[in-house]
């Protein structure tokens, strides 16, 4: 009789992940989007799947090659509605496809030239309503001509603009010859970036999110707008109010809800807080705060004739409910040991489907509370880690909770290896769930089969421990961090868990820039692994694309205050680094970019530290390929393995 294993590295990757789910509007059916990995061909490869209740079974929309996502019924519910790529080999783009479940009868829909981003149903299911690019202009298009291809930085944008296009035209007409009267273009791409929108039920009103310019900047910066679809009229809401998440109409199109964040003139000028809801009445331009006891970030997702189903976390829970215009929410989840990662509701409200992970399992759909798919089937015979939810002090009395995976045999009398996984963010956080959403670069079941437990804590700054939390890491970014990942592995010694000499940390993006500060800042870790990391703000605050969310944490910028970025800067303690350290990155990575990883292998090696730079080529922040995932997670287990179990890295160069 064989022994049972754990799940191995490529049994970890191959896990599904179950997302996009939506309802029809009779409740019947589900479809949702299963993602796998394709060994074959090295992709990971995305299907709509459907799901039929009168037939109950599930099975996929489009065959194994063709890619498929977004999935949203027809009003009558009769037909699925998809995006999916189309192009040569290497520039697909997402066009909307139309399918019956009846007939099977498939129809391209779109043939936008960048590709649609976000797409709904015309209210009668006459066509859609979709976001894509706007039209390079003339004037570009005569420059490139003359004089080659270049960028104004900071002053030329391709917005995203609002489209509309009408089934019954495109079966109709040729596309070629009339392309421009089944395409109408309903907002100008020389104002604004559409980001989020929603039709009211009448058809006649559409309300979108929209920002000055495509910059992550400027998304902060997004105003409401109503358009009167057939005078093409639009109206930009007033609110004093930073815009973000999703927003949606009431079924007599009255009102719409959104969510927002409130700008705090004390923490920078456009940092973001939990956000809150936000009702706005078109007619009177009445605004009011139906959750003003919620201390957590909530998001609409539609609102239905029972109320506003919301979306909200709380600590390592993500719930959902409705809510009423009166601010009172009916729960429709459990409240604790719950992970719904997104909802879809019928407009009656008597409806339901959605995807959930419980704690010590992966995700799932289900429909009216019944479980209609069996994605964690794949752990029978398998042994599984178990994880639990901790909680401990750090060092100036903040409560800071984290998961804590062990093994299947624990013994609590043993002193184990332990290793600190850090998630990235800083507002995000780690749940007790299987999911490569959240661990795809760390094999934690294969740590757990060498021997080692692992701790992922959600140090300040981690999302849904409410908003004084998220803010607790203001001008104190990785001092405080490293206080609260060191506490909580004094909290594991100190139980008699942990082997205060055979512990190591590692992260990825923000919890590489942690994983950084660890290595030159300490000497309490045997081995480091910094994925994706900065490691030096002055350098990385003119290299990301996202310069804002530096000077929301830190204050400032480095000119203003030079202080507070050497403070918080890894490379500001080169000097007292000590700690073996492998670096991972990815070549294309425009948030965290490159020169953050080089800056820190160079300062390690001119100390003399044991350092490794590898650089994964095309990817950007995550890999694109199983393959490259797998060897990400063996270089790190093959690291740790070294220099904290003293195993031998000979496979190591081949990974």
């Amino acid at each position: 009789m064989n022994e049972r294993t754990y799940l191995s590295i490529e049994e970890i990757i191959s896990l599904p992940t179950l997302s996009d789910t939506n309802i029809s509007d009779n409740g019947k059916n589900v479809a949702f989007v299963k993602k796998t990995a394709s060994w074959k061909d090295n992709k990971y490869r995305n299907h709509v799947w459907i799901y039929e209740k009168d037939k109950g079974q599930c099975y996929p929309l489009t065959p194994e090659d063709i890619d498929s996502t977004s999935p949203i019924w027809s009003p009558d519910s009769r037909v699925i509605a998809y995006l999916s790529p189309v192009g040569d080999r290497d520039n697909k783009k997402n066009q909307i496809f139309v399918k019956s479940i009846d007939g099977y009868s498939e129809l391209q829909i779109t043939d936008e030239k960048e590709g649609v981003s976000n797409f709904k149903w015309e209210p009668a299911g006459k066509g859609f309503y979709y976001v894509a690019q706007s039209k390079k202009s003339d004037a570009i298009k005569k420059r490139k001509e003359r004089y080659g291809d270049f960028h104004h930085i900071g002053k030329e944008y391709q917005n995203n603009c609002l489209y509309y296009i009408e089934i019954e035209k495109v079966i109709q007409d040729d596309r070629d010859e009339h392309e421009n009267s089944i395409v109408y273009q309903l907002t100008d791409g020389k104002d604004f970036h559409i980001h989020e929108f929603d039709i009211s039920t009448d058809g006649k009103k559409a309300v979108f999110m929209a920002a000055p310019s495509p910059n992550m900047g400027d998304y902060m910066n997004g105003d409401l707008y109503i358009l009167d679809i057939k005078a093409g009229e639009q109206q930009k809401l007033n609110t004093d109010k930073l815009l973000g998440g999703s927003v949606c109409f009431s079924p007599d199109g009255s009102k719409i809800c959104y969510s927002a964040s409130i700008r705090e003139k004390d923490y920078y000028k456009t940092h973001i807080q939990d956000s809150t809801l936000v009702i706005y009445d078109i007619n009177s331009g009445g605004l009011s705060l139906p959750l003003t006891d919620f201390d957590s970030t909530v998001i609409p997702l539609r609102w239905t004739a029972k109320g506003i189903l919301i979306r909200w976390q709380n600590k390592t829970n993500y719930l959902i409910g409705l809510l009423s215009e009166k601010g009172t929410v009916e729960m429709l989840s459990e409240e604790a040991d719950s992970f719904i990662m997104d909802a879809s509701i019928t407009m009656d409200g008597n409806h339901i489907s959605y995807n959930k992970a419980i704690t010590n399992e992966t995700f799932e759909i289900y429909l009216d509370d019944k479980k209609i798919t069996n994605e964690n089937s794949l752990f029978k015979g398998k042994l599984k880690s178990n994880r639990e939810i901790i909680s401990w002090q750090s060092t100036d009395g903040h409560e800071i909770e984290g998961v804590l995976s062990t093994p299947a045999e624990f013994d609590i009398n043993k002193k184990y290896p332990l290793l600190v996984v850090i998630h990235g963010g800083p507002a995000w956080a780690s749940f007790p769930i299987f999911s490569d959403c959240f661990n795809e670069k760390y094999p934690i079941e294969q740590f757990i089969e060498k021997g080692f437990i692992v701790l992922e804590p959600n140090y300040r700054g981690s999302s849904g421990y409410g908003n004084e939390f998220l803010k607790a890491n203001y001008r104190k970014l990785g001092i405080a961090n490293y206080d609260d990942v060191i506490s909580g592995v004094d909290k594991l010694v100190d139980r008699g868990i942990a082997d205060k000499d055979r512990v190591g940390v590692m992260g990825w993006s923000n919890g590489g820039y942690i994983s950084a500060f660890c290595s030159t800042y300490s000497s309490r870790f045997k081995a480091i692994s910094v994925g994706g990391g900065i490691t030096n703000w002055i350098t990385h605050y003119v290299n990301t694309d996202i310069p804002y969310f530096i000077r929301m944490y830190l204050g400032n910028n480095p000119w203003n205050d030079p202080e507070i970025y050497a403070k918080t800067s890894p490379m500001t303690y080169i000097k007292s680094a000590s700690t073996p350290t492998l670096i991972q990155h990815g070549e294309k990575d425009a948030r965290v970019p490159t020169p953050n990883a080089y800056e820190l292998y160079q300062g390690l090696k001119d100390m003399e530290v044991d350092t490794e730079l590898i650089i994964f080529k095309g990817m950007a922040y995550s890999p694109d390929q199983p393959g490259m995932n797998v060897a990400i997670m063996k270089q790190n287990l093959t690291w740790f393995s070294h220099h904290i179990l003293g195993e031998s890295m000979k496979d190591f160069r081949v990974l």
